[in-house]
């Protein structure tokens, strides 16, 4: 079938274009999109070689209803409304252990984009485009999406808002209650105040943190993050990011997602004995840290890196949406939604700071 698809090209604008989509395979689905998050993972896999072959059809947080299924397909049925999240096969040791993060085959679902056969669904005058991005590549109007990816999503919930569940809002809250398990009287450190960050703050408060500290470049972030539920601010474009945790009577958790090395060893130097730090952003190739060996040792400091919050979506995103009905994910506060047309013009505002949480719509 003809569908409407942004076609990503190595640093270049997304163009909408017309390609060819193939019907489901044995453990498929064909989903009409409603709506598409855009992350900084399908703009750095577009313009900074993170190994995923261009041309692209990317985007990796659809939610829409299902068109069609696949032989073997069960559990899930013609028109029902889903979310799709990252891809992952459901049968290796990891997927088995509720870990579908650390699949055997994720650099083949979700970094090379690809069946595990090597086929693309999507083609264009006759040659195939790499269409399969974490199992989805759902910034089109239709996509093909891995079974084992699926969400059911209620009819009353709003598509938009529901897409950041996908990645970014279940990585950033996963990664506290998965991954830190924090207690009431821990005090948090969050790094880096985009969508992960902001998610992550909110389930320190659902967790009930004595301290959550917000830590930014960005004064208006700063401030969503203090009306998310953080209890103190740092600045770190006008402060010693070190003196100022040291100020505020350091942490016994961190969460960093901002994958810069100055900024995790500030974060590291900051924790109490026996402080956990946890790490969910992408850094520089060949980024390092420089940490006292002796004094992680006799610390009982722990640093860990997560994919995806640790979480296993078929279980995580449905106490996300919870969370979201009871008021205590307040999604609305970081999302901002624009025409598939305009997804360059969204991609742009999400890199300049004017939004944290761009969405595209596929229906008006």
């Amino acid at each position: 079938m003809k569908i409407r698809a942004a076609v990503a090209r190595a640093r270049e604008p997304f163009r909408i274009e017309e390609v060819e989509l193939e019907g489901p395979r044995a453990d498929e689905v064909l989903v009409e999109v409603e709506a598409c998050g855009i992350c900084h993972t399908d703009l750095t896999a577009k313009d900074h070689d993170y190994g995923t072959p261009l041309p692209a059809v990317l985007g990796h947080e659809g939610v829409g209803r299902i068109v069609a299924l696949g032989e073997g397909v069960t559990g899930l049925v013609v028109g029902a409304r889903v979310v799709m999240s990252f891809g992952a096969c459901g049968r290796c040791p990891s997927c088995a252990a509720e870990l579908p993060a650390y699949c055997r085959h994720a650099r083949d679902y979700n970094l090379f984009a690809r069946r595990l056969d090597g086929s693309s669904p999507i083609s264009q005058a006759g040659r195939a485009l790499t269409g399969h991005f974490f199992g989805q590549s759902a910034f089109a109007s239709h996509a093909i999406a891995s079974a084992h990816n699926l969400v059911p999503l209620g009819e009353d919930l709003p598509g938009p808002l529901m897409t950041s569940l996908a990645c970014g809002v279940q990585t950033g809250a996963g990664a506290v209650v998965n991954v830190l398990r924090p207690e009431p009287d821990d005090a948090i450190g969050v790094f880096g105040c985009g969508t992960v960050g902001l998610a992550a703050i909110m389930a320190a408060k659902i967790a009930g943190c004595a301290r959550i500290v917000a830590v930014d470049v960005r004064a208006e972030r700063l401030e969503t993050a203090r009306a998310l539920g953080a209890t103190e601010v740092v600045d770190n474009a006008q402060a010693d990011l070190g003196a100022a945790l040291k100020r505020l009577g350091g942490l016994t958790l961190a969460f960093d997602n901002t994958g810069r090395p100055e900024v995790i060893e500030a974060a590291y130097n900051a924790l109490h004995p026996r402080g956990r730090i946890a790490l969910a952003g992408l850094s520089a190739r060949g980024a390092s840290l420089t940490l006292d060996l002796n004094r992680l040792m006799a610390s009982g400091r722990s640093l860990r890196g997560t994919i995806e919050g640790d979480a296993d979506p078929r279980t995580f995103i449905p106490r996300l949406v919870d969370w979201y009905r009871r008021g205590e994910l307040p999604l609305e506060q970081i999302v901002t939604t624009y025409p598939f047309e305009q997804i360059n013009e969204a991609a742009a505002d999400m890199l300049a700071g004017r939004v944290i949480k761009p969405v595209l719509r596929m229906m008006p």
